[in-house]
């Protein structure tokens, strides 16, 4: 199974099984990670902001529009901030690093 990393809020690592086709913010679902995810994947809101380790950043499709006007509205943006439901797990991302913000 592919795995995927989260860098926990605390800054502890967890390794997961990531199934590939399931969205960021589905694999971090299933291992009741501390994202909230509010719509569900929809692009309506951006509470499953998370950081994507810059070795990884250039590997993922570019944001959409739509994705980068909901980041604009997250606490501590950063250059490689993303919304972990438009980051779908392929084959190319097996191994992908990403944090999850520290918040507010």
């Amino acid at each position: 199974m592919p795995k995927l990393t989260f860098v926990k809020k605390d800054g502890t690592r967890q390794v997961v099984d990531a199934p590939l086709k399931l969205s960021v913010m589905e694999i971090a679902k299933l291992f009741t990670l501390d994202m909230e995810g509010a719509c569900e994947g929809c692009l309506a809101c951006a509470t499953c902001h998370v950081i994507v380790d810059p070795a990884w950043a250039g590997r993922l499709p570019p944001p959409g529009d739509d994705e980068m006007d909901l980041l604009e509205l997250v606490f501590g943006l950063q250059e490689t901030s993303r919304l972990a439901c438009q980051i779908e797990m392929t084959p190319a991302l097996v191994g992908l690093v990403v944090s999850l913000p520290r918040g507010k």
